[in-house]
Formats: C-alpha cells, sequence, structure tokens
C-alpha cells in the first residue's frame, strides 16, 4: 500500500484522487505516521443530511435581523443588573 506524506501528497493531489477513484487505497502520512486514507466519496449514502425535509415547516420573522432592544442587549454585552 503506497504511503505519501502530506508535502508530496499535496504535490501529487490530482493523481493521489485518480487512483482512489480507480480503486487503489491511498494512504496520507505526518511525519511518518499514517493519518488519513483517501476513498472515493460515496454518493449513494451522502453524509445522511438532504435539502429541503423541513421546507414549509420553518418560518422566520421579519423582523428576524432587527436591532435588539436596549435591554436584551444588555444581557447579550453582560451589562444588565439582576
Amino acid at each position: 500500500m503506497p504511503m505519501f506524506n502530506t508535502y508530496e501528497a499535496k504535490a501529487k493531489l490530482s493523481s493521489l484522487i485518480k487512483a482512489a477513484l480507480s480503486g487503489e487505497e491511498v494512504i496520507i502520512a505526518n511525519a511518518n505516521n499514517p493519518s488519513v486514507k483517501l476513498v472515493p466519496y460515496d454518493l449513494s449514502t451522502g453524509n445522511g443530511f438532504k435539502f429541503g425535509v423541513m421546507r414549509g415547516e420553518i418560518t422566520i420573522s421579519p423582523d428576524f435581523d432587527a436591532p435588539l432592544s436596549d435591554d436584551v442587549l444588555s444581557l447579550f454585552e453582560g451589562k444588565a443588573s439582576t
């Protein structure tokens, strides 16, 4: 299994990506210690996040970005009296 140090991997990144996509195992080492394995991204599994799942379920108030009132702002600044 080929192992590349980070400096070499940076210089050869395109070819290492091609190697990983073709099924080769590519290990990148830091200070001669294996650190990461470069593998193809599996589009079928993704990362579990799907856009639009909560469409229509969440609303943002029209004044969402309006300035805070002085009493609320003082709480964020730690100036509020208790």
